[in-house]
């Protein structure tokens, strides 16, 4: 039996911030949080000196990373060197996202992520599929080429079933009858996004079990006075989430603040919506045939459209608090408990309380990633 109690460092929990406790971990579960002096026998103490201890980042959208892009690596291999190069951004859970692209290349990665999921590749907890049923006026970079109709066949691709959590974006305009109702009813998350959905549209797809939206803002319908959008139908639903990529290019930092004003902290979700610089060497890479670069901190293609982006979920992390005026604890919420609770895994990660799988970053007192724990196993390769 392992025993940890690790202190010296600020914990960081649902509703407060505990100053002087120790984090008691037993056979990569959280026991609880206790006072330092309280700590029994049969612990193995481990000193953090000083920062905060908070549970690890979980990421809904992470296109690449390492130098890796899904689309090119549909494999084990390329699932585990994309999760390894954001876990020392302090994401300790993850979904490898797929770009628009074809039939194949969406069986192989559904196939890689159940394969990577069997094997235990640490962090990843599912698939996002983000295309290719999408809305070819907001494209994005997505290759438009690439977009086809949802069919029969193409239901049956998508709720293949999962032993972890799958996520489909889709243009809920273009989805035909009963198509979300199928995809929610087979426990897959529905999310829209690129899509030209208008308010109405977007409410009649929440009530047939849509679920999220896919960088909200960017790339759907927004908010007028007579023509309220899909912005709008995202902010007054109260039971759905929303992605945030909070870099202050792909939203404006004071849309940021009236999105979490609106609908309220829970909805919100920091995502990164990352690409293979993060974590990698190389500050240019290709997609779909367009080479893209590293430009003022974020992904463009050749006509300066925004790819993706260059962001680290500690970035975003930080950016939250600096850019939205988030405490430490709201910016824990949007970056660990509101996706959990998105991708209905709160009862096994996100939050930092007894029960919960070790799932743990470490900053510290400049919040730069030191450490991370998956299922209680440290790593202490970081920022």
């Amino acid at each position: 039996m392992s025993r940890q109690a690790l202190v010296g460092a600020a914990i960081v929990r649902p509703d407060r911030i505990v100053d002087d406790g120790a984090l008691l971990i037993e056979d990569g579960r959280i026991v609880g949080v206790v006072a330092r002096d309280a700590v029994s026998e049969g612990y193995e103490t481990v000193a953090l000196e000083g920062g905060w201890l908070l549970p690890g980042f979980i990421d809904t959208q992470v296109n690449g990373g390492g130098d890796v892009l899904l689309n090119d690596r549909p494999d084990v291999g390329g699932i585990r060197a994309i999760a390894q190069a954001h876990r020392r951004f302090g994401t300790t859970g993850l979904l490898p996202t797929l770009i628009s692209d074809d039939a194949d290349v969406v069986d192989a990665a559904i196939a890689a992520g159940e394969a990577a999921l069997a094997q235990g590749v640490p962090g990843v907890l599912g698939l996002h599929i983000e295309g290719p049923h999408l809305n070819p006026v907001k494209k994005g970079i997505h290759d438009a080429a690439k977009f086809t109709a949802i069919d029969p066949k193409v239901l049956e691709r998508l709720t293949r079933p999962t032993i972890g959590r799958r996520i489909v974006t889709l243009a809920p305009e273009l989805a035909p009858a009963g198509a979300i109702r199928a995809l929610h009813g087979a426990g897959i998350l529905v999310a829209a996004g690129h899509s030209m959905s208008d308010y109405d549209q977007t409410v009649a797809a929440l009530r047939e079990g849509l679920t999220g939206f896919t960088h909200l803002f960017n790339a759907m319908t927004q908010m007028g006075s007579r023509e309220p959008g899909m912005v709008a139908a995202a902010l007054l639903d109260r039971g759905s989430h929303f992605g945030l990529i909070v870099d202050g290019l792909h939203v404006h930092p004071a849309a940021l603040r009236v999105a979490v004003a609106a609908r309220g902290l829970d909805g919100a979700m920091l995502v990164t919506d990352a690409m293979p610089p993060v974590g990698g060497a190389k500050d240019s890479f290709t997609l779909m045939g367009q080479s893209i670069h590293v430009v003022d901190g974020t992904c463009r293609g050749p006509d300066g459209t925004l790819a993706g982006s260059a962001l680290s979920m500690a970035q975003a992390f930080r950016n939250a608090m600096n850019m939205m005026g988030c405490s430490m604890v709201e910016a824990s919420r949007m970056a660990s408990g509101n996706p959990a609770r998105f991708l209905r895994l709160a009862d096994q990660t996100g939050a930092i309380a007894p029960g919960l799988r070790a799932d743990l970053v470490h900053l510290d007192g400049d919040r730069q990633v030191r450490r991370t724990w998956i299922a209680g196993q440290m790593e202490d390769s970081g920022e």
